[in-house]
This record gives structure tokens, sequence and C-alpha cells, in this order.
């Protein structure tokens, strides 16, 4: 798979750690979601991509912090 931006194939795949905020002031005191994906990165753009794990994107659905 080559990579969306700069459509090299040089890129490696890394696990990442993610917390994802939910937006807004009523939701500042609310904790974010924690996420544990496989990030892949292009090592010659830069760029990156990562797709949420189902149990994070279950706790997004809902609004349910971790």
């Amino acid at each position: 798979m080559n990579c969306a931006v700069c459509e090299t194939n040089n890129q490696m795949e890394f696990p990442a750690e993610i917390t994802i905020h939910f937006r807004g002031l009523k939701n500042v005191a609310k904790p974010g979601v924690h996420v544990f994906p496989k990030l892949l990165v292009c090592l010659d753009c830069g760029s990156a991509q990562f797709t949420v794990p189902k149990d994070g994107l279950d706790r997004l659905r809902k609004g349910i912090g971790s």
C-alpha cells in the first residue's frame, strides 16, 4: 500500500497510544478516550494514519471517556 500523500511505499507500522478528547466547553472535564492503534507512518513525508479500535470507537459513540 502506498502513502496517500506522497505515494511512496516507504512506510512502517508502529504501536501507538492516543487520547481523543471530546470537543466543546461542556466536555472540558470529561476524560478523553484512550486508544491503542497501530500507526502507519510514511518515512518520506511524515504522513500518518490509524484506525480507531472497536472498543474505543464504541466509547466515542457513547461519549464515554476512559
